[in-house]
Parts: structure tokens; sequence; C-alpha cells
């Protein structure tokens, strides 16, 4: 018999092996097919679904931040803008009310060394503690306060000590007297008062 030539049965057998063969290439495209379609489970869709939403979340929260923060910063920024304008409204005459310091102590210099005995000079002194006066009330609009801390307790934060004196009349620590009267704006100290401090006598 020659190899051209095959009998029933081998014809049977190749049959099957074919058929066996085309299974197996069936199956394992159909694995493949799985595989790169990404087909799951109801649960595995679920789990990835819900990771998927999570992840989402997360984001959502993260720009939430951010935009919490921005605004933080924008309304800090306008705060700071807003206390710098106060400050130079409060503190614009800083400068010049210093200017003018000098010429009120001048004035009152003038009154306090004058010869109060002198009838011809007091229309004078009059006039100058009028001037003075209303230099002080001029200023006082404006936030300028006297300090005059005579017989106070001695603040460093707006007394300036020029000496000690040992007293028992008064508490340690107390201005005795005020050489030079200091001046505030607003409560920012524009100039110490110079003062004589008491301590306890030995």
């Amino acid at each position: 018999m020659s190899e051209q030539t095959k009998s029933p049965e081998q014809e049977v057998e190749l049959n099957e092996e074919f058929e066996q063969m085309q299974a197996e290439v069936e199956a394992a495209e159909k694995a493949a097919e799985q595989v790169d379609g990404e087909e799951m489970s109801p649960e595995a869709e679920i789990a990835l679904l819900h990771s998927e939403l999570e992840a989402a979340k997360q984001t959502i929260n993260d720009q939430k931040d951010s935009v919490v923060r921005a605004a933080a910063d924008v309304e800090n920024m306008r705060r700071r803008a807003a206390q710098d304008v106060e400050k130079a409204h409060k503190f614009a005459l800083e400068k010049f009310a210093n200017e003018l310091l000098p010429v009120i102590d001048n004035l009152e210099r003038a009154i306090e060394f004058s010869d109060k005995e002198n009838d011809q000079l007091k229309p004078v002194l009059e006039g100058i503690e009028m001037t003075v006066k209303s230099f002080n009330d001029a200023v006082s609009k404006f936030g300028v306060e006297i300090v005059n801390p005579q017989g106070e307790q001695f603040n460093p934060e707006f007394h300036q000590a020029m000496s000690i004196q040992p007293s028992n009349d008064v508490a340690p620590n107390t201005v005795l007297a005020v050489m030079q009267k200091g001046y505030t704006l607003n409560g920012r100290l524009l100039r110490p008062a110079m003062v004589m401090v008491s301590k306890e006598a030995e």
C-alpha cells in the first residue's frame, strides 16, 4: 500500500487529531480574548470602579485644599494691605509732628524762665501761653498726646531716666521731675519724656 492511500481507520484517526487540535486553538484564542478584553467578574469590576471613585475623590479633595489655601493667602494679603494703609493714615504726620516739638519746647521754656513778676511782660507771657495751648490743641486733633508723667510710676516704654534721686517721700521708681515732656502719635512714641526717677534712700 502506497503512502497516498490510507485506510478508513487512519482517516478517522487523522480527523480526530485535527478536531482536537482545532478545539485547543479555539480555547487558546478564547483565553487570549479574555485577557486582551479584560473580561472580569462583577466583583472585580465593582472593586475597580470603587478604586477609581476613591482616586477621583482624593483628586477633588486635593484641589479643594489648594483653593482654600489660595483663598487664605488672598485674604492675608488683603488684610496686610489694609493694615499698611491704616498705618500710613495714622502715622503720616509723624515726621511733621517731630518738627513741631522743638517749637513747643521753646515756647514752654520762654514761659518757664521769664520774669513772671514783671508787669510789662505779663501780656507777652499770656500770649505765649495761649500760643502753646493752641499748638497742643491743634496737634491733639491729629492724635498727638503729651507724656507728662510727674508723680507717676516710671515706665521705660515712654520715659527716659536722666538721673536717679534717693527719696523717702515717694515710692522707688517714681518720677520726681520731668525735664522734658514726651509725646505720642496715636499711641506710638514720638519722643520719650526725660525724667528724674526716685530710688529708696539709704
